[in-house]
Parts: structure tokens; sequence; C-alpha cells
């Protein structure tokens, strides 16, 4: 099962002792300072193919890791919105993140901005060590080649969503990060400037344009499918992209290659095929591989994140994050006592709260795969954009889809659908109940320029944060600023 990444830990953590000290020259003195006892050179990391091909594996890692893609960016997103209360206030657990108090100085915000840098860097020493490389077939440099885009991509739309102001303030004409697309293999290399919002965005796309171009109609598995990019992952990604700048006819114009034009909505293209499960409770069963799954990051025994990381730990085991009554909760599909919607079964109770059963593997090793594109998401963002561009019906027959996956009897009530405004407001709220715990809820809101809500929990309330204050975003961490002489 665990193809992808069966040579990762024969490389530690990559190029870690040849490269990996350079990977993120601005971002930690600890990782300037780290000496791998089981490191491999750089002369011998692309010597032959089998050491690409780890190489290839060691890619996806890089957004696998626990602070990065593998947990907490995820934890982060859910903690900044209004779905879940926190019930820890161990800084440790991210009671500063749900309390919008997050410094420029704390772990988390260092992190996550080092972890997405190292997976950048290393996609630029990857692309180029493996642009000539003649000791590999041509289909399996390009193949390659579009991989180390479709992370590098993924990592820098996690870091412009994060850092700087949404896309829509200004139509992208904020600062935003500095682009490096160049390998850093030597110290001293720190300061580049800040480039705007819309030139990182305009990056994210060309790569997954060229992502999308190279990579393989599928693979020779349900799980490489799984965990490895493919056409239908860029493009899909693509949606979100899109989406999030408020460029609604290319969300339209990408998702019409991954959904049919009537229902049932599928895609297929070789011997791949993505559609909705009949069970949503299917998706969520631990290890899932199959036809929804259009990119998630498994996990064994070996990899699996530690607790404070873990979506499972967080969300069930620990009761960190338990369901807030005020957010999406009190919606009637997910607490209405008579609710048929199967979304209401992936919510228990736990020391008298509710808390969501999404990833079941509660206690370690957490091996629960996590999500990251899968094909309901591709339908809604296609319903929210056709809305937006006045195909009310189409819009209105995705919205059902997904809906009707999880409640075959349920009508929507003509008021939430008749008019444009109300259709796209019913589609957000359909995607905070199919996306519950998955990461969608403050990238949703401030990709709409909306504010993040008022909330409470166990440890307090947290109050409004509007568009235009300082803690909307995350600052640029300490260690960037003091590194980057040009930040």
């Amino acid at each position: 099962m665990r193809t992808i990444y069966r040579h990762k830990k024969n490389i530690a953590a990559g190029l870690v002792g040849g490269i990996l000290f350079l990977i993120s020259p601005s971002c930690t003195k600890d990782i300037l300072d780290t000496a791998s006892q089981t490191s491999i050179s750089e002369l011998t990391a692309f010597s032959t193919p089998e050491k690409i091909l780890a190489q290839v594996n060691n890619l996806y890692y890089r957004i696998q890791r626990a602070q990065f893609y593998g947990g907490r960016y995820i934890l982060f997103n859910e903690q900044r919105g209004e779905e879940f209360s926190q019930n820890s206030g161990n800084a440790a657990e991210g009671a500063l993140i749900w309390q919008h108090t997050a410094l420029s100085t704390d772990s988390f915000v260092g992190n996550l901005w080092s972890l997405a840098y190292q997976a950048i860097n290393n996609s630029n020493i990857f692309i180029d060590r493996v642009g000539n490389a003649n000791i590999i077939t041509p289909a399996q440099r390009t193949q390659y080649l579009a991989e180390a885009k479709f992370i590098r991509a993924i990592s820098y739309f996690v870091l412009v969503q994060v850092y700087a102001k949404p896309y829509a303030i200004d139509n992208g004409a904020s600062a935003g990060l500095p682009l490096r697309l160049t390998p850093q293999t030597s110290a001293g290399n720190d300061d580049l400037p800040r480039s705007s919002v819309g030139a990182i965005y305009n990056q994210i796309i060309k790569d997954l344009d060229e992502a999308e171009a190279g990579l393989p109609e599928g693979y020779s598995s349900a799980a490489l499918n799984t965990s490895r990019a493919h056409k239908a992952s860029a493009i899909a990604l693509k949606t979100r992209v899109y989406l999030t700048k408020g460029d609604y006819p290319k969300v339209v114009t990408e998702a019409k290659k991954l959904v049919s034009t009537t229902a049932p909505y599928v895609y297929t293209a070789g011997t791949t095929t993505h559609r909705l499960e009949n069970n949503i409770a299917t998706v969520f069963g631990g290890s899932y591989t199959g036809n929804e799954a259009i990119f998630f990051l498994p996990f064994n025994a070996v990899d699996a994140p530690d607790s404070q990381s873990a979506l499972a730990h967080n969300y069930i085991g620990a009761v960190i994050l338990s369901l807030n009554s005020a957010g999406i909760y009190s919606n009637s599909a997910l607490s209405g006592t008579t609710s048929s919607d199967a979304r209401k079964n992936l919510i228990t109770a736990k020391n008298g709260l509710n808390v969501l059963s999404k990833f079941p593997k509660s206690a370690s090793p957490f091996t629960d795969y996590i999500p990251v594109l899968r094909y309901a998401e591709v339908l809604l963002n296609y319903a929210e954009a056709a809305a937006e561009t006045d195909d009310l019906v189409t819009a209105r027959a995705l919205l059902d889809a997904v809906r009707k996956r999880a409640d075959a009897t349920y009508v929507f009530p003509s008021a939430a659908t008749a008019l444009k405004a109300d259709l796209i407001n019913t589609i957000l709220t359909e995607r905070r109940i199919e996306f519950l715990g998955e990461g969608f809820r403050t990238p949703d809101l401030q990709r709409r320029v909306q504010p993040l809500p008022a909330k409470t929990g166990g440890i307090g309330s947290s109050a409004q944060v509007l568009p235009t204050a300082n803690n909307y975003i995350w600052p640029i961490p300490a260690d960037e600023q003091g590194t980057n002489g040009s930040i």
C-alpha cells in the first residue's frame, strides 16, 4: 500500500545531509545547524533512476509532515474558524491560534512557513537536477518534473493563503511572499523581497498547468492514484486556486474537465475513475483509496503524525477541539433529531461534548489518511462558480448531487435556491457541512473577505476578526524577518 513512499525512510528526510541544511535558507537556525547521521550527498542523490524516484517520493513526504499538511495546517484552519470550540489552553495545542493571538515568534507560525519553503526548495532542487537527467527516460523526466511542480504549487498556495492578504481585497496587489524558483544550495542567499499576491498566484497556476500537461492520467493501483499526483489532481487543485482568486469562469473551465455534463457525475481517463462514493462513511474509514480520492496523504505506523498534530487526537482522542454548538453543528442536517443525513453519523458524543469522528484512529499511531482533494470538492467548487456566473441550473444540480449522496430524500426549500444570492449561500453552507474538520473554513471565509467570526470555547471566547485587522492573516515569521533583509 505504501508504494509511493517506499524509498522515503532509506534517505532519512530526503536530501538531509547534502542539501537539507540548505533547503530553507531563511527559516530557522535549527535547520542550518542540523547534521544528519543518515544523509546522502547531493552528488549521489540523483545518480541512479532508483535514487531519482526516491527523491520524487521525498517531495510528497515534504508536504506530509505533521507541522504542515499532515495535521497542523488543517487544524489551524479549523481553530481560526468558528466550527470548533477549543478545550485546551495549552499554547502547544493551538490555544493562541484559536484566540487569534499568535505572534511572529510563535513556533507554529515559523514551522509552517519553514516546512512549506523546504518543500518548495526541494522541488526547485529536483527540477534543476532532473531537468537534463539522461539516466531516466524522457517520459519519466516529464512526469517527475510535473510532480515536483505540483508539490511546489500546493506549498505556495498554502503560504499565500496564510501569510498574505486575500486576492479579492485588491486583485492581488498586496505584498505576498518571497518567490523562490531556483535552488538554494548554499548559505547567504537569504535576501529576497516579497512578490505580490498576484505574482504568487500566477506562478501557482503556471506550475499546475505544466503539472497537468506532464502528469499521467493515472497509475497502476488505487493506492498510487490516491497518494501520487495525476492529471486530475492538478486540475482539481486549479479549481480551488481559481475559486480562491474569485475567477469563476476559470473554475468552470477546469471543473468541466473532471465533471460530466449530467448526473451521475463521473470522471474517467484511461483506467482512472473519480466520482462520489455512494456512502460518505466509506471515505472516512481510515485508509481510503477509492474513487473519491483525488489526492490524499497516506500514513502508516512509521510516519504517523505526533499526537498534538494528529487530527484524530485533536477531534476525538483528547477532544482538544469539540464542535461548537453555534457553528455549523447547529445546522439541522448535523444535529436535527429527524435528520437522515449520513454526515450526522460522523459526529459522536464524548465527555458530554459533540465530537467529529471522521478520523477514527484516535490512539497512536494516528494512521488516518488525510483528504487533500476529493471529488466532492470539485463538484461544490463548480457549483459555486456556476452560480456566480449565473448558471443556476447547473449549480443547483451539482449541489443536489453532494447533498443527496448524504440524504437521498432531501429537498432544498425553494427559498434556499431560487435566487442567485440564496443559492450561493446554500452552497457555502453545504461546504461547511461536507468539509467539516478538513481545513476549509478559514480559507473559505478569507477568499470571500468575510470576518473570522466570534466564538466561544472551553478556554473562553474569541472576538470577531475583521479583514482589515492585523491578525486576519499570520505575520511573517520572526526568523524570516531576521535573516531576509529584503522582506
